[in-house]
């Protein structure tokens, strides 16, 4: 943790005002004349994050490459003179201009990586297969078959127009957001990882197209070498996608409207590999986004991984980048000339809005990170073989293992090798994107927004007034820093909610009754505020995922104790239970190693980058079991033990050993482990924190046991694109019935939902030429199965 010098948080960071020349509104007024006197105690702590990982890259742990933990932060959109060689009145007015005019470019030319490409063994033996061209055939025909791609290898940066789309990105994005918040603690690693010679690639997830601008404008203002960026993008417009390539923005080909169909050209991942590879031996950095989802830009990460295993490139440093947005800006995937226009008009006449935070981690060798061994998947198994003999045949034993995720890199990667369900080498690039994606996700900051939005959508969903409101943010705000989480913003409890309510107006209903000094906030009961809140409320989420994970595992097992009417302790030790006659006397003991077993369970349903990918199943659910300890939510009970401790003698089996070098090794292991029980810290009542953290994942449970119940309603087999937008239609036509839970129909709950059925073996995938079909698999055309996985599903949800 490192603290702050100053009163609360730096002068840069400074929350950007809400009123400008305009009347506050009413609400506004009794919210600031209520909260007066709050003490500006917010942001005083701020945790050192973006470390590398201790288990997979200690070398590069180690290094700290003049990391210097007490920078602070600095706001890219506030250019001064100060940041010029000159002064003066006339500077103060052109002062952005002369920032980017005398900020250092690195110029990339072009030269022969044309010839290079196409000269590559990969491209040739392509084409030699496809066209049936002679090896030794002259470079017209192959330039001829590469037509479609030409521009993309033609993509350079050009210091002169580089200079010129910063200076238009900084007015731009100064009319869009108030302030650009860098966190300056890892620049110092960048710039000496950068001298040293070693290629930087920049991983981000994907969240907006505005992520694309950001990372290369952070760079150019910091003088580091401005990356390729990787833009997923399709522009229309032929001057637009010129002026892009000149700035090193590598486009989608002009054929093609999504990754996924340029993905079916069998020229495009040989010539992409190449493209990579020849940006790499020219020094250059790259920027990549990965989307969560979907995984797509994953492939790109395995690009890398294939070059380094060739030795065609020595190795890079990887940078996770986490940016975290107060309000989402919405883009176009689809971009002309007319739209970029229309856009750059509209910002004239609107003002700032929300503020960003960007970290950029710490950097970390993908050589080491493969090759050292540490970045374990040999337990890695398919996601039905770990949960369908629970789920079926009602075992109480769960198989212990990691989910396999095969989807985050697309099989058109690795079509040339054989067709096996553990291919190591597949295996180890999805590892990578998985651990990128953690690290980046971890990376992001908790903004002001997103810490009111969960506390509205999961504790306060009925309303809550002002001051109780504030009293939650301080609350939480210590418990995310506690976490070692760093949060966006600062300044006194006043300044925070006021400003992130003013944000968030459009979605909340806010009564600001005239007898009443204290205004009641309510969250509006309608789908685009409900999701709204929910994307906001994510990266509180992923904070307290061990939690969430933990408390739901406890719901579920107080549900069955409910419904059997028997005390849990009496249900495992197999005696005749007694039965519960009130809730006073409602006093329910959970075993460990049960419940244990019902958080194992559902870590398998998380969505992709909830846990972290090098630490095993067992170990994270024995860990969110003891995060509610920590929390208060559990009391831990020594279970009386018929035979001594210290009588090894009588302990059945022999004693097992293991290498001292497994990593999931413990000192105890050959130990006979100690028993516990668990009780609810106040039996008489639940406490809100259980029902807080359970809310957590209920939007993401909901939408799979919806998407359960509606495979009825679909006639399949169907294209992939097909059966996701019926499932997320008849998401939002059952939360629209129910008038309530609409968190759990967006596109990417939908998304999600579909694909951990097709990995759990409930929808089978069929490849064909117009692309991948699903339908129900025979196994669960059942409607008897059907019901046993919605009943394995909800038991984890809090009603």
């Amino acid at each position: 943790m490192v603290q702050e010098k100053n009163d609360g948080i730096n002068k840069d960071m400074v929350l950007p005002p809400i009123q400008q020349n305009r009347p506050a509104l009413s609400w506004e007024l009794k919210i600031m004349k209520k909260l007066t006197s709050a003490p500006p105690c917010l942001g005083k702590f701020r945790p050192a994050v973006g470390q590398c990982c201790h288990q997979c890259t200690p070398d590069s742990l180690r290094k700290k490459l003049g990391q210097n933990s007490s920078l602070g932060f600095h706001n890219l959109l506030s250019v001064k003179e100060t940041q010029t060689r000159y002064r003066g009145w006339l500077v103060r007015r052109v002062c952005c201009a002369l920032f980017v005019s005398g900020c250092k470019v690195y110029a990339s030319p072009v030269s022969n990586r044309l010839e290079r490409v196409c000269q590559s063994n990969r491209v040739r033996e392509v084409l030699t297969a496809e066209h049936e061209a002679p090896e030794g055939g002259d470079g017209r025909g192959q330039l001829s078959h590469l037509s479609s791609f030409l521009p993309l290898l033609k993509t350079c940066i050009s210091p002169g127009l580089l200079r010129l789309v910063g200076w238009v990105m900084l007015k731009m994005f100064a009319s869009v957001f108030g302030s650009i918040q860098v966190n300056l603690n890892h620049l110092s690693a960048l710039h000496r990882v950068s001298q040293e010679g070693s290629p930087l690639v920049y991983v981000y997830v994907r969240q907006s197209i505005v992520d694309c601008a950001l990372i290369p404008l952070v760079l150019f203002c910091h003088s580091l070498r401005v990356p390729y960026t990787v833009c997923p993008l399709q522009v229309y417009s032929s001057s637009l996608r010129s002026i892009l390539q000149k700035v090193g923005v590598v486009l989608l080909p002009s054929s093609a409207l999504t990754e996924q169909e340029a993905e079916t050209d069998s020229l495009y991942s040989p010539v992409m590999t190449s493209l990579v590879r020849e940006l790499l031996h020219e020094g250059q950095a790259i920027s990549v986004g990965v989307s969560v989802e979907s995984g797509r830009g994953g492939q790109w990460l395995a690009h890398i991984r294939q070059l380094i295993k060739e030795g065609s490139v020595p190795d890079v440093s990887l940078v996770p980048v986490g940016i975290s947005y107060d309000c989402l800006p919405k883009t176009n995937m689809q971009v002309g000339l007319s739209t970029v226009l229309q856009w750059l008009w509209s910002l004239l006449w609107r003002r700032p809005g929300g503020s960003v935070r960007i970290h950029l981690a710490q950097p970390f060798s993908l050589k080491e990170m493969c090759e050292s061994g540490r970045c374990r998947v040999d337990e890695w198994l398919p996601l039905q073989d770990l949960l369908l003999p629970v789920i079926l045949n009602g075992r109480t034993d769960c198989v212990f293992g990691q989910r396999r995720m095969s989807w985050l890199l697309p099989s058109s990667h690795y079509a040339s090798e054989p067709e096996e369900p553990a291919h190591p080498e597949r295996d180890l690039s999805i590892a990578i994107i998985l651990h990128l994606i953690f690290s980046a996700t971890s990376c992001m900051a908790v903004m002001s927004t997103s810490l009111v939005s969960s506390l509205l959508l999961y504790k306060r969903r009925k309303g809550v007034s002002a001051s109780v409101l504030c009293r939650d943010v301080a609350w939480l705000t210590e418990e995310l820093l506690f976490r070692n989480k760093d949060v966006g913003f600062g300044g006194s409890l006043a300044d925070v909610v006021h400003y992130s309510l003013s944000l968030l107006a459009p979605h909340l209903i806010i009564a600001a009754v005239p007898s009443r000094t204290d205004p009641f906030i309510v969250p509006r009961p309608s789908l685009a505020a409900t999701l709204h809140l929910a994307l906001q409320a994510q990266t509180v989420t992923r904070t307290f995922i061990l939690e969430a994970v933990g408390a739901c595992a406890v719901s579920a097992m107080l549900c069955e104790v409910a419904v059997s009417g028997v005390s849990s302790r009496v249900r495992s030790d197999g005696v005749d239970g007694e039965e519960v006659r009130g809730d006073m006397e409602f006093d329910v003991v959970l075993c460990q190693s049960e419940l244990t077993e019902r958080a194992l369970q559902l870590c398998h349903l998380l969505p992709p980058g909830s846990m972290p990918p090098c630490q095993s199943s067992q170990s994270f659910a024995l860990d969110a079991v003891d995060s509610l300890v920590r929390c208060g939510i559990l009391i831990m009970e020594e279970i009386p033990r018929d035979v001594p401790i210290c009588d090894f003698w009588k302990k059945e089996g022999a004693l097992t050993w293991t290498t001292t070098d497994d990593p999931y090794h413990s000192d105890s292991d050959c130990e006979e482990q100690d028993l516990h029980s668990y009780k609810i810290s106040q039996p008489s009542q639940c406490p809100d924190m259980l029902f807080f953290l359970c809310s957590m994942l209920a939007g993401h449970l909901r939408a799979l046991c919806w998407t359960t119940t509606g495979l009825d309603l679909i006639d399949t087999p169907l294209l992939e694109a097909e059966f996701v937008a019926q499932i997320h239609s008849h998401l939002c036509d059952t939360a629209n019935k129910k008038k309530q839970h609409y968190e759990s129909c967006s596109e990417e709950a939908a998304h999600t939902a579909v694909r951990t059925l097709i990995d759990l073996g409930v929808l089978s995938e069929e490849r064909q030429k117009r692309g991948v079909f699903l339908g129900v698999s025979p196994l669960f055309q059942l409607s008897e199965n059907r019901q046993k996985l919605h009943r394995f599903i909800s038991q984890y949800l809090y009603n």
